[in-house]
């Protein structure tokens, strides 16, 4: 387990049970220092109406009202921006009331955490905002898009946080808490029996809900991270470590990234500072 990092889904959920992990990272991500967090729910289970599910890696609430979910992706295998788009719209769906007027619809925050560099600008962090296009204004209607990866190091208290996602011998005074929770997770025999816990607990959880392919998925990014080895992992589920390699390949195949699904990135006029508000019109 000295192997996981916050980048891995196992030790990065666990480590979002604390509140003062969530707030530190948030108030970095979205650069307020005044930042608080009044609530966090780590693997948040959503569900659409056509009955498919989604889970959230944490979703946070913020004294300001906002609602905040984070994703962390390791592998750059898919659109991850219509990934973004499309939990943002349920997460949406499942926390507004119905009869609530569209004004008062609560304003959403995606964080996505990645170790690529999803826009190849050479940024550790991006913001997405929506834009009027002939006005060349920004047009708030209550979502904002935050992309932070590990790929780019200038330097930044971003880039710095990062780093610490990513490098299982780097701690930052300036991050006390995730360092803290970091450094007890990896280096103790009380954060190592807890993590081997939450192993157990959540391939379990595959099991009897019958979810091969997420044990599947589970397991493949322990492979990769080194913390079990093949043969292990193939045991678990009853395959050949031959049928086992050609499943993580599948999932993550090499050979980089298909550019075609960040086709539609483009230049454009930079907003101006007035803005449209989203109640404009009411």
């Amino acid at each position: 387990m000295e192997k996981l990092n916050p980048i891995d889904d196992l030790m990065f959920r666990k480590m979002a049970e604390d509140l003062r992990f969530c707030e530190e990272i948030l108030r970095i991500f979205l650069s307020d220092a005044k930042l608080i967090v009044t609530g966090a729910n780590p693997q948040y289970a959503l569900t659409n109406l056509q009955g498919r599910s989604v889970i959230l890696d944490v979703k946070c609430i913020l004294s300001d009202g906002r609602h905040v979910l984070i994703e962390v992706q390791k592998a750059d295998d898919d659109d991850h921006q219509r990934r973004v788009r499309y939990n943002s719209s349920v997460l949406t769906a499942n926390i507004t009331d119905p009869g609530t007027r569209f004004k008062e619809v609560p304003d959403i925050c995606s964080v996505f955490i990645s170790r690529f560099d999803p826009f190849c600008g050479n940024l550790p962090r991006y913001h997405i905002l929506r834009s009027v296009k002939e006005l060349e204004t920004v047009a708030d209607n209550g979502t904002e898009e935050i992309y932070v990866n590990a790929k780019i190091n200038d330097g930044s208290d971003v880039a710095q946080l990062m780093e610490l996602f990513v490098k299982g011998d780097v701690y930052n005074d300036k991050f006390p808490v995730t360092s803290g929770i970091k450094r007890r997770l990896k280096k103790t025999e009380e954060g190592r029996r807890t993590m081997n816990e939450s192993l157990r607990r959540l391939i379990e959880e595959e099991r009897n809900e019958g979810k091969a392919e997420g044990k599947l998925e589970i397991l493949c990014t322990l492979v990769k991270s080194g913390v079990i080895s093949l043969s292990e992992a193939a045991k678990q589920v009853e395959m050949t470590e031959a049928g086992f390699t050609a499943r993580m390949n599948r999932a993550c195949p090499p050979g980089g990234r298909d550019r075609r699904r960040y086709g539609r990135l483009r230049p454009v006029a930079k907003p101006a500072q007035r803005t449209v508000p989203a109640h404009q019109n009411d």
